[in-house]
């Protein structure tokens, strides 16, 4: 190939990059503003709009993960993508596991519970 060939190539990825960063760039504003302006016209419910706030919210993190990230055009190792379930299975477990313990610490240290160990002396 001469320097002229390559220098086609080039130009070519770079448009396909640059379009790949607009449309992201795109999606992630319009994937931004849709649960804004739910929010602030209270157009749905409160049960609705957590639900669909949190739809919205998983729709742009594959855009962030396609577009911006490039999760999709790895070679075979793949380790982003490996790295990236490694994170998120970890903050998963760490929140649930936050979670768990703080409800069992709310029945615990209720009224309830303490007036159960006051006057019967059972609970612990």
């Amino acid at each position: 190939m001469n320097n002229e060939n390559l220098t086609n190539i080039n130009k070519t990825e770079s448009k396909k990059i640059l379009q790949s960063y607009i449309t992201g760039f795109i999606l992630s504003i319009i994937l931004t503003l849709v649960p804004y302006i739910l929010v602030m016209d209270h157009l749905l419910t409160p049960l609705v709009l957590v639900g669909v706030i949190l739809v919205f919210a998983f729709v742009q993190l594959a855009v962030q993960l396609l577009f911006f990230l490039h999760i999709r055009q790895e070679s075979k190792p793949r380790l982003n993508l490996v790295i990236f379930l490694l994170f998120f299975g970890t903050i998963l477990v760490v929140v649930v596991a936050s979670v768990w313990i703080m409800q069992h610490l709310n029945y615990n240290m209720s009224l309830v519970q303490f007036n159960n160990v006051m006057n019967y002396g059972e609970g612990f």
